[in-house]
């Protein structure tokens, strides 16, 4: 799962709490600050998983700030080792 989010979604912990709430789900992956402003998240795990991970980022007190996200779901590349923020 690939998800591009927009909104107010820098210099509010968006990263930072999507880790914490990663810590609840069977998934792995990456979740990075673009130069445009935009969040991405990088999630590799069952699709059910994956899906309930997505719902609990928009009821979160993230949901306030993400003004649009756009999925792509693409096959797995098993490059991750756990959750992780990268800058």
């Amino acid at each position: 799962m690939h998800v591009y989010y927009a909104g107010r979604v820098q210099g509010v912990g968006f990263r930072y709490r999507v880790k914490t709430l990663a810590a609840g789900f069977e998934a792995i992956g990456v979740v990075r600050n673009l130069s445009d402003g935009r969040v991405e998240l990088i999630l590799e795990g069952m699709r059910e998983e994956l899906e309930e991970f997505q719902k609990a980022i928009q009821k979160s007190e993230l949901g306030s700030f993400i003004r649009s996200e756009q999925v792509r779901w693409e096959d797995a590349t098993c490059e991750f080792n756990g959750f992780q923020i990268a800058s």
